[in-house]
């Protein structure tokens, strides 16, 4: 199985060294996604969602193609505001998903999603 690194202008460059996505056969995993300037923890879960949108847009991928998520709070205390967002990205048979609370995230984010989706082979 080849490994294929993913670089697109729709999802934000990577801040650091690793790869804004990869794909794994007809998985793609990509990297966690943070929008520390969009405001409070709906507003970042929000936009953190949307790029997460894009990225897989950018690769012939939709939300639905989503099977594992992982959420990372800077607070806990912040879960419903996450979750209430998050519902509307992922309204019928939502992945499973991991919720952490974690120290810090990179550039004083309020909240970090990364996934796992998959490319369906129908037929």
């Amino acid at each position: 199985m080849k490994r294929i690194v993913v670089s697109t202008d729709a999802a934000p460059k990577a801040i650091g060294p690793y790869s804004q996505a990869i794909w794994a056969g007809d998985f793609l995993f990509c990297s966690g996604q943070i929008a520390p300037s969009a405001g409070d923890t709906a507003a970042q879960t929000k936009q953190a969602l949307e790029q997460i949108r894009a990225l897989l847009a950018s690769q012939g991928l939709d939300m639905d193609s989503v099977v594992k998520t992982t959420v990372f709070l800077a607070d806990m205390n912040d879960f419903p505001l996450m979750n209430d967002v998050y519902a509307q990205f992922f309204p019928l048979a939502p992945p499973a998903r991991s919720t952490v609370q974690v120290g810090r995230l990179p550039k004083d984010a309020r909240v970090e999603i990364d996934v796992v989706a998959v490319r369906w082979n129908c037929g």
